[in-house]
């Protein structure tokens, strides 16, 4: 199975699986800026690597303070962690929820950190004719039952970002919230979808993002936690020590500062993201919509050629796709592609369009 640790991008596996060079996939499994890393990581490297020669900034002042500016929220009110999955983890840890709500599908680390901690999870769910967006009855319904509500905005796998009045709904409920705003960077709407200013200052909201996606540094694993201070200071105290290194440091203080790089991604975005849907619509795959740099896709034919099978047969030919039956709560329908420049978005259409004609 290409997704054995439970996440796409795992090229070394589908290096094993295929018996091809980890570096000739097109890797449509995870979802990285194509455009690479902005030009300021490559100066961080070639200048400051004697930089490691010495300990980082245990407090990572120096990224906190420009993740404050950028945001406009007081740095006291700022963690730095390693990658989005290590705040998860910490948050929950910090937390101790009995009980977890969860809307399925959703990223399977939500899931994995509450267990570790003996915790429980009862579903949201998402449903599949209202084009997975979460409800304010959907909702309404779990959050009688938990202590805690964990939500992708948007979500992971199904791209979609919470309705306003449904986040007005659950900040009303006086629940713990933590919102994992890792693709939101994504969105035109960043700044007034995002609730990185309420989380700041609010007692009971959490906001966690991710910089790998964005800024296409998965390797260097960065991301951030805002939220009230008393809980960051708390949140710190079960963080192990230089969670954060010296060169993610220096790379977060940069990219966060580009931003030619931020406005080349959404012009991009916006314009390939539905061209790529209609293209895959004209081969009879069900498209759902999305608010981010990924798409939740149905296969016309599951009966004929599930999701396994395509992944197994376009990994052969060096296109990486994630199984998203994978996802409690979906099926060998469906699975989940990354959006790419144009070149490489034709040559997956081309792909498709070949196992689905053999069909017919």
């Amino acid at each position: 199975m290409l997704e054995r640790y439970g996440h796409g991008g795992d090229l070394l596996t589908a290096a094993e699986t295929f018996g091809l060079s980890a570096k000739t996939f097109l890797d449509y499994s995870s979802n990285m800026n194509p455009f690479g890393p902005p030009a300021a990581v490559k100066t961080i490297f070639e200048e400051r690597w004697a930089d490691i020669a010495a300990y980082p900034d245990p407090a990572v002042r120096e990224l906190r303070q420009q993740i404050a500016d950028r945001y406009g929220v007081p740095a006291e009110s700022v963690l730095a962690g390693n990658g989005a999955a290590e705040l998860i983890d910490l948050v929950v840890r910090v937390l101790q929820p009995k009980v977890t709500a969860l809307a399925r599908p959703c990223f399977v680390e939500y899931e994995e950190a509450v267990h570790k901690i003996g915790g429980s999870a009862i579903d949201i769910r998402l449903r599949e004719e209202e084009d997975f967006e979460l409800s304010e009855a959907a909702l309404s319904e779990a959050i009688e039952g938990a202590d805690l509500l964990f939500l992708g905005h948007p979500n992971n796998p199904t791209g979609r970002l919470i309705p306003q009045s449904v986040l007005a709904k659950a900040a009303a409920s006086g629940k713990r919230i933590v919102l994992d705003e890792a693709f939101i960077d994504f969105s035109p709407e960043e700044e007034e979808r995002s609730m990185i200013r309420q989380a700041a200052v609010s007692e009971t909201l959490f906001v966690i993002r991710s910089m790998t996606k964005f800024f296409a540094i998965p390797g260097i694993r960065l991301g951030f936690i805002v939220a009230h201070p008393d809980w960051i200071a708390k949140l710190r105290a079960l963080q192990v020590a230089w969670s954060v290194n010296t060169i993610a440091q220096l790379i977060g203080t940069e990219v966060l500062a580009d931003r030619d790089y931020a406005r080349q991604t959404l012009e991009w975005l916006l314009a390939e993201r539905p061209r790529l849907a209609s293209r895959l619509e004209a081969l009879g795959i069900k498209t759902y919509p999305s608010d981010t740099n990924y798409m939740l896709l149905r296969l016309p034919h599951p009966e004929k050629l599930d999701v396994k099978q395509l992944q197994r047969k376009l990994g052969g030919r060096g296109v990486l796709i994630r199984d998203a039956s994978l996802f409690k709560g979906l099926d060998r329908a469906y699975l989940r592609i990354a959006i790419k420049l144009r070149g490489d978005n034709e040559r997956l259409v081309s792909e498709l369009e070949r196992e689905l004609n053999g069909l017919q």
